[in-house]
C-alpha cells in the first residue's frame, strides 16, 4: 500500500516521503496514529504543492540572507570595554555583547548563536564569521575600543 508520511517514522521514512508498505502495518499501526495518509491522487497533488511552496520559501530565505550578508560585510560594529596596559581587556567581549551592539547601532536583530566567535580579549578590529543560512555566511568587523 502506497502511503505519504506525515511525520518521521524511525526505520520507515521521513516526513513527505512516499513509500510502499505492507497493508497490515499501515492500517493497524501507522494510520490510527496519524503518521501517514494514503497516497491517493488528490493527496499526491497536495504533497507536490506543499513541497513547491516549501522550496519557494527556502529560496526566499536564502535570498534575504544573501542581502543581509552583503550589508554585514560592509559594516563595522563598535564595542567598548575596560582595558589595561598593552590593550588587554579586563574580561572579554562575548557574542551577546556583539549582537546587542549590532542591534543598537544598525537595527539588525541577530541571534548570538549565529556568531561563530571566541571571546574577544584585546582592543582593535576582529573579523567575526556570521552564519546567516546553511549556505550563506558573512564576515562582520568588530572594533573594540577602550571605555
Amino acid at each position: 500500500m502506497k502511503v505519504i508520511f506525515l511525520k518521521d517514522v524511525k526505520g520507515q521514512g521521513k516526513k513527505g516521503e512516499v513509500k510502499d508498505l505492507s497493508e497490515g502495518y499501515v492500517r493497524n499501526f501507522l494510520l490510527p496514529r496519524g503518521l501517514v495518509k494514503e497516497a491517493t491522487e488528490a493527496n499526491m497533488k497536495t504533497l507536490d504543492a506543499q513541497q513547491r511552496s516549501e522550496a519557494k520559501r527556502k529560496e526566499q530565505e536564502k535570498i534575504e540572507a544573501q542581502q543581509l550578508a552583503e550589508k554585514m560585510n560592509e559594516i563595522t560594529v563598535k564595542v567598548s570595554g575596560k582595558a589595561g596596559e598593552g590593550g588587554r581587556l579586563f574580561g572579554a567581549i562575548s557574542s551577546k555583547q556583539v549582537a546587542q551592539a549590532l542591534e543598537d547601532q544598525f537595527q539588525i536583530k541577530l541571534d548570538k548563536r549565529k556568531l561563530e566567535m571566541e571571546a574577544i580579549r584585546a582592543l582593535g578590529v576582529t573579523q567575526v564569521k556570521v552564519k546567516l543560512h546553511n549556505e550563506v555566511t558573512a564576515t562582520l568587523k568588530v572594533h573594540v575600543v577602550e571605555e
